[in-house]
């Protein structure tokens, strides 16, 4: 059965509202949180950029709710020795509900320490030897490790959880779906493509859980609606590797005034129609997606709380 969980987002909102949002999640019926890793917001438009790791343990004190990060790019900025401390940190507070999501990532977060940003191949032999010094150290015992892009000498990880959290890895293509189902505990991609899904299972992810997502923006006003994600999300529509590469917010709010309105309007889901809103996370749970975070674009987060608490999850429950 598919789970439905709240998606914070730390590009758009200062970490006080992102707690806020999450207790307000939890008494709507939302049943996960998922939260994004960044350094930098996609534009200057979204405004904010809080250190995950701050949040999370926060989130711990305030909801009981399981979080994963979607996600965390665990090569560049931080070194992943370092990554796989702060996820057994977060694991422990959460008292085994942490769930690390990671990626390739891009260069707006990645960048800034001055290195090289790789191409595609080299970040995904990047993500996999990361994934190996994550889980060795994971295992609480001293770790050595030497290879072609990192080296560990004498690390141990001694608060841990019980158990070590699950690494979801993200993918948006069928080599990384493949990926995926070979090093990861599950798979974290966007839309809701069920070719891509098969592609993870066959490549090894069996019956591991697959994660995704959407942006809405709930508004009794339609267009409202459409012009405030135009606004704040309209990179979200650019084309190729586009947000993969481009360096800067700077880069991104000039790259965004090449879509214009249209293409976000066709693209999104907006207004106050619930079944609107139950047809855009439904599509997941028909591509076989396990779990699917909802996040809502804009400032007018109760009213969107009320909403789905009223009339979009317990359809969604009565559907299942």
């Amino acid at each position: 059965m598919t789970r439905y969980g709240y998606f914070l987002s730390c590009e758009e909102f200062a970490p006080r509202d992102l707690l806020e949002q999450a207790r307000m999640a939890e008494q709507a019926g939302f049943t996960a949180l998922a939260v994004s890793d960044h350094y930098h917001p996609w534009t200057d438009e979204q405004g904010e950029s809080p250190f995950v790791w701050s949040v999370i343990g926060a989130l711990s004190q305030v909801t009981s709710l399981p979080v994963t990060t979607l996600v965390t790019c665990p090569t560049v900025r931080i070194h992943p020795a370092v990554n796989a401390q702060a996820a057994a940190t977060a694991a422990a507070m959460l008292e085994g509900g942490f769930r690390f999501g990671i990626g390739t990532g891009e260069a707006l977060n990645e960048h800034i320490t001055g290195q090289a940003w790789p191409d595609a191949p080299v970040r995904m032999q990047m993500l996999e030897e990361a994934v190996q010094v994550i889980r060795k150290l994971f295992t609480g015992e001293q770790v050595t490790h030497r290879g072609p892009y990192y080296t560990v000498e004498n690390a141990r990880l001694y608060t841990r959880p019980d158990e070590p959290p699950p690494l979801y890895v993200s993918g948006f293509g069928p080599l990384a779906a493949a990926m995926a189902g070979r090093v990861g505990d599950g798979f974290v991609t966007m839309k809701p493509d069920a070719d891509l899904v098969a592609s993870f299972r066959r490549g090894g992810g069996g019956d591991k859980p697959v994660v995704g997502g959407l942006k809405v923006c709930w508004d009794t006003d339609r267009d409202r609606a459409v012009d405030t994600v135009h606004r704040l999300w309209a990179t979200e529509q650019l084309p190729g590797e586009l947000n993969q590469i481009l360096p800067t917010p700077e880069h991104f709010q000039q790259a965004r005034t090449l879509v214009d309105r249209d293409t976000v309007a066709a693209a999104g889901t907006f207004g106050d129609d619930p079944d609107e809103h139950l047809a855009a996370v439904r599509e997941y749970a028909e591509a076989d997606f396990d779990e699917v975070y909802v996040g809502q674009v804009g400032p007018d987060q109760r009213q969107f709380f009320d909403a789905y608490r009223t009339k979009v999850l317990p359809a969604l429950q009565t559907a299942a």
